[in-house]
């Protein structure tokens, strides 16, 4: 199939706005466990593996130029039979159907906590201003895998959304228990050998310009690696055991 056919399913289509609650005029700045509880249970009443908590630094709002601290991180598992189709249009078609599917419910979400008093507004998945992978790593619950995906120990296939939000004692993480992958992909370069596309320089640094995942939706270097083939406590486990061998 030509480039031009692939080039309509480049990017997924903007989210429609399924608010059905304002904002409250003066929000609450802490959220008990319960309600904490009973969001996540909502949550996965949609299929979402969890929710991880980033709390932004001063540095990193400066940076990107926004002025919102504390972000609701909704992650979920993308399917199997979806990762495993061939790259094709009508793959892509699928990829942001299910894109689109979950993206609805994260309104939902907003709309619960704005019934509870909360400020709570979507950070849209496709503001080219903002890195979202870089607010993921704020959360110290993440790593990024050699071949520039974001690892979560819910799985490699994860995808999120997130919601800024007026919470501010929500549980955040103030070290990441994940930077070990870096060393550990260092060791790896299966996506490396096994690009189609030649997406990595000499040096084996992500050329993200070659990678067609987006354009013709190929993820041969998901499939491939280990995170992906044995899950992430499996590969930490055959990770110390090299250590302790070295």
């Amino acid at each position: 199939m030509s480039d031009v056919a692939f080039e309509r399913f480049r990017y997924h289509k903007p989210l429609p706005n399924f608010y059905k609650l304002e904002n409250p005029k003066n929000p609450e700045r802490e959220i008990s466990d319960e309600l904490l509880a009973e969001l996540l249970d909502l949550a996965k009443k949609y299929d979402f593996t969890g929710i991880s908590y980033s709390k932004l630094s001063d540095e990193f709002k400066n940076e990107f130029e926004i002025d919102f601290d504390n972000v609701l991180i909704f992650k979920f598992l993308m399917g199997d039979n979806l990762i495993n189709m061939n790259r094709s249009a009508e793959k892509c078609k699928l990829m942001d159907d299910e894109f689109q599917e979950y993206g609805v419910h994260v309104y939902e979400f907003a709309d619960f906590l704005r019934e509870n008093g909360f400020q709570a507004d979507l950070i849209h998945p496709l503001d080219d201003n903002l890195s979202m992978r870089a607010i993921a790593m704020q959360s110290n619950d993440c790593a990024i895998t050699r071949s520039n995906m974001c690892l979560f120990k819910d799985g490699l296939a994860v995808s999120f959304f997130m919601i800024h939000t007026s919470i501010e004692n929500l549980p955040y993480k103030s070290e990441n228990d994940m930077l070990w992958v870096k060393e550990f992909c260092s060791t790896c370069g299966v996506c490396i050998e096994r690009c189609p596309e030649d997406a990595f320089d000499e040096n084996g640094n992500f050329l993200r310009k070659m990678c067609t995942a987006h354009r013709e939706g190929c993820n041969d270097c998901l499939l491939r690696c280990p995170f992906y083939k044995r899950g992430y406590d499996k590969v930490k486990r055959r990770y110390e055991k090299m250590k302790k061998r070295s």
